[in-house]
C-alpha cells in the first residue's frame, strides 16, 4: 500500500464525520454552528500564543498550519497538508471549525474581538483570514451555572 493510499484510507473516518454526517445533521447551519463550536473548543484548550495554536492542529491532526502574513490588525494562516488535500478532493468541505477556533485563539492572545473567514485556494490548502479591532475588548464569555437568576 502506498503511502497516499494508507493516507487515504487513516483519513476515512473523520471525512465521513466531518465533511457527510455533520452537514447532514445540521443542513443549512452547518458552517455557523462549526465556527462557534470551534470557538468553545478553543476555549476548551486554551492555547498562549501563535506558535501553540500551530501545534494543536497537528496534535487534531487538523492540517499543517503556519502563519502566511501578519500585519496591523490582522493574520493569515495557511492550513495545507494531506488531510485538507483529501477533504478538498472528496468533498465540498466547509473549514469554519478550524476558522472559529483560531479566531477565539487569538482573541484570548490579543485580548481583542477576532473574527476569520477563510478561502480555499485552487493549490490544494485553505487560508484563513483574521482581523481584530483594537477598540473592541475581548471579553470571555460568561458560561451557564444551570441556576435561575
Amino acid at each position: 500500500m502506498s503511502e497516499n493510499e494508507k493516507t487515504t484510507q487513516d483519513l476515512f473516518g473523520y471525512r465521513l464525520i466531518r465533511d457527510e454526517l455533520i452537514p447532514d445533521l445540521l443542513g443549512s447551519h452547518t458552517k455557523d454552528i462549526l465556527y462557534w463550536a470551534g470557538k468553545k473548543l478553543a476555549r476548551s484548550y486554551e492555547c498562549k500564543n501563535e506558535g501553540e495554536i500551530i501545534s494543536f492542529f497537528d496534535r487534531a491532526e487538523w492540517g499543517d498550519l503556519s502563519i502566511v502574513k501578519q500585519k496591523g490588525e490582522e493574520i493569515h494562516f495557511e492550513l495545507s497538508g494531506n488531510v485538507v488535500m483529501e477533504r478538498i478532493h472528496h468533498h465540498d468541505p466547509v473549514f469554519t471549525l478550524e476558522a472559529g477556533f483560531i479566531a477565539e485563539q487569538i482573541a484570548m492572545i490579543k485580548q481583542y474581538q477576532t473574527e476569520a473567514v477563510y478561502t480555499r485556494n485552487k493549490k490544494n490548502f485553505v487560508e484563513i483570514e483574521l482581523k481584530w479591532d483594537q477598540k473592541d475588548p475581548y471579553i470571555l464569555p460568561s458560561r451557564k451555572t444551570g441556576q435561575n437568576k
